[in-house]
């Protein structure tokens, strides 16, 4: 076994979690079969695969910073569900 009835208390505990002796039972199995399979993973040879942060090639994102006019006080609350031409109007919340 990778893990431990006694590990598995040891985390049940520290994640606040009161496991019954058939809970117990069942999540030390779970967890057993969960690293087995990760240990099954690590046998494999990764050697000449590259390292991947991004699934597609990212270069940059970003676009430039160039200055330019922005809008205007009324041009920006003209398309508000409720507004006075100045603000945006909201129901009032207490």
């Amino acid at each position: 076994m990778k893990i431990s009835k006694k590990e598995v208390e040891h985390v049940a505990h520290l994640a606040r979690l009161n496991l019954t002796g058939e809970e117990l039972e069942k999540m030390t199995g779970q967890l057993d079969n969960i690293l087995s399979y990760v240990d099954k993973l690590a046998e494999l040879d990764t050697s000449e695969v590259a390292a991947t942060t991004h699934v597609f090639s990212v270069s940059n994102a970003f676009r430039e910073d160039v200055e330019k006019e922005s809008l205007s006080q009324a041009e920006a609350v003209k398309n508000g569900p409720q507004q006075d031409g100045v603000m945006f109007q909201v129901p009032k919340i207490i």
